[in-house]
C-alpha cells in the first residue's frame, strides 16, 4: 500500500484522522469499533494505517485484514471503489479461497493486483487460466566453466515505499499466510520474508518461482540464519551456472564444506588468488585455492 493518502473521508469519519485527533479516538477507530457503513469504515482504516503511531498502524492492519466476507462483499459492491483501496484488499484478503474470486472479479482491478491474484490461482471470470512461464533454460554447460559475466541489476527493482508498507503488514501476518506470501509474492516481499525468523516461512521464499538470480547472489553474499536456503541455492543448478553465486558460496560460512571445496575448482585465477590469501574463509578452502592455483601453473 502506498504511503501517499489523498482521498476524500465522511464527516463521520474525520474525528478518527489525523495525528492531531487524540491517540484514543485513533486507537478506537483502528480496531474497527466504530459506527460507520462498510465503505466509509475501510477507507478509515486505510488511512490509520498510514498513521504515524506504530500501535495505531499495526491496530488498523490487523482490522483491515480480518474483515469478514459479509463486510467485504459490501464494500466490494462499489464498482468505483478506488484502484489503491483494492489494492491493499487483495494485498490483505487475495490468499483466503472465499474472497480472491470476489477481488478478481472487481472492474476497477489493477494489473499488479491481478498478477498477484493470478499467483494464487485465481483469474478474472471470463479469462482462462494462463499456463505458468517458465524461463528458457540454460544451455547445458559443465560445471567448471567459470561464468565470470556479472549478474545483471534485476528488472524489478525494490520500491522503498511499497518495502516499507509490506513489512508493516508482515508484523501482523501469521505464520501461513507469511508462508503463502513468501511463495507467491513480489520482490518486496520476498527480500522480507527471506529474513523471516520463522525458518518455514524464509525457506518458503527462496523457493519462490519468481526469484532472480540478482536476488539469490545477495541472499548467497550475506549472512542468512537459515541453513536450508543455502542447501537449496546449492542444489539449484541454474544457479550454481552463476559464476558470482559460485563465488559467494565458497565465501559464506554457511555453505557446506563439500559444496564450497566442488565450487571452488571452478573459479577463476584472479578469484582463487585472492580466496587463497584471504582470513575470512574457512583455512581448508584457503589452502585448497593455492593447491589448486600451484596445479593450474604446473599445468600451464
Amino acid at each position: 500500500m502506498s504511503s501517499k493518502v489523498t482521498f476524500r473521508i465522511s464527516a463521520a469519519a474525520a474525528p478518527y484522522v489525523g495525528a492531531d485527533k487524540p491517540r484514543e479516538n485513533r486507537l478506537l477507530a483502528a480496531s474497527g469499533r466504530v459506527s460507520l457503513p462498510p465503505g466509509d469504515l475501510v477507507l478509515l482504516l486505510y488511512y490509520l494505517c498510514h498513521d504515524p503511531d506504530q500501535e495505531v498502524k499495526q491496530q488498523a492492519m490487523g482490522s483491515l485484514r480480518s474483515l469478514e466476507r459479509p463486510l467485504l462483499e459490501q464494500v466490494l459492491a462499489d464498482r468505483e471503489l478506488h484502484p489503491q483501496i483494492l489494492d491493499a484488499l487483495v494485498q490483505l484478503h487475495g490468499m483466503k479461497g472465499d474472497i480472491a474470486p470476489l477481488l478478481a472479479a472487481h472492474p476497477s482491478l489493477s494489473e499488479k493486483a491481478s498478477a498477484f491474484l493470478a499467483a494464487q490461482g485465481v483469474a478474472p471470470p471470463g479469462t482462462h487460466q494462463a499456463a505458468p512461464q517458465h524461463a528458457a533454460p540454460h544451455a547445458e554447460r559443465d560445471l567448471d566453466e567459470t561464468d565470470e559475466k556479472p549478474t545483471p541489476d534485476d528488472e524489478e527493482p525494490i520500491d522503498e515505499e511499497e518495502y516499507q508498507s509490506k513489512y508493516q503488514m508482515a508484523q501482523s501476518m501469521g505464520v501461513s499466510d507469511k508462508i503463502k506470501m513468501a511463495m507467491t509474492g513480489d520482490k518486496e516481499w520476498r527480500a522480507i520474508l527471506i529474513k523471516d525468523n520463522n525458518k518455514l516461512v524464509s525457506g518458503a521464499a527462496i523457493k519462490n518461482p519468481r526469484m532472480t538470480e540478482a536476488e539469490v547472489l545477495g541472499i548467497a553474499k550475506s549472512q542468512i540464519q537459515n541453513d536450508e536456503i543455502i542447501r537449496v541455492i546449492c542444489a539449484n543448478k541454474e544457479w550454481i551456472k552463476n559464476g558470482q553465486i559460485r563465488k559467494a558460496l565458497v565465501e559464506n560460512h554457511k555453505t557446506p564444506l563439500p559444496n564450497a571445496l566442488r565450487f571452488l575448482g571452478t573459479l577463476g585465477e584472479k578469484d582463487l588468488a585472492n580466496l587463497a590469501k584471504s582470513r575470512n574463509i574457512n583455512t581448508i578452502l584457503a589452502t585448497q585455492a593455492r593447491k589448486i592455483l600451484l596445479s593450474r601453473k604446473e599445468k600451464a
